[in-house]
């Protein structure tokens, strides 16, 4: 089977839905948010946990929407599983709700827990993938809870992230960091345009 993968503008529907969940005009602080142009919807093929085909969508900042599905692309070639691609819209832009879930994301105008700073999701820059199987671990507390089995990174099972693996260096192709290397927290789903 072949990927997949479509990048049009966001439909005035869909920014419709958007409109208050997770994009903002502004948000506290100040920070000004990308204008619905500045956005790009995708649409991708991947592969399930059982391994059957399946799609979803992201949406990312159009100055990086080529090479993300470059990206899946190569995610898809590899037969790396996603759990989940789902707007965060169908969380109310919950990113607890959408991690419990296992879904995998990228857009939400939010600001970085516990700060006036807007997150590289709010900028359409990062991408988060798998989180039950790649936890958020920060003062050792592991986000989503159905993660703790995962903590140990030298146990790994499908959906897993790690250094060098195919999902990894596709996303450094980039230029994207993976916060599975930050040292705290440690970020192990989520992948961001360096900065």
């Amino acid at each position: 089977m072949l990927f997949e993968g479509e990048c049009k503008p966001i439909p005035q529907s869909l920014a419709r839905r958007m409109r208050g969940v997770s994009w903002h005009e502004t948000l506290p602080g100040g920070f000004v948010g990308l204008g619905f142009a500045e956005l790009r919807l995708l649409t991708v093929s991947h592969w399930n946990f059982e391994y059957q085909l399946a799609r979803g969508e992201l949406i990312v900042a159009s100055q990086v929407a080529d090479a993300v599905l470059d990206v899946f692309a190569a995610i898809f070639e590899a037969r790396f599983p996603i759990a989940k691609l789902r707007l965060i819209d169908e969380y109310g832009a919950d990113d607890e709700r959408s991690m419990a879930d296992n879904n995998s994301s990228a857009f939400n105008c939010r600001l970085i827990g516990g700060t006036t700073r807007p997150s590289r999701h709010a900028l359409g820059l990062a991408i988060d993938l798998n989180p039950v199987q790649n936890p958020y671990i920060v003062r050792g507390n592991v986000h989503p809870k159905a993660a703790l089995t995962y903590v140990d990174r030298a146990d790994l099972r499908p959906g897993m992230l790690s250094e060098g693996d195919s999902v990894v260096s596709a996303f450094a192709r980039i230029g994207w960091t993976w916060g599975g290397t930050w040292h705290e927290p440690k970020d192990y789903h989520h992948f961001e345009l360096s900065r």
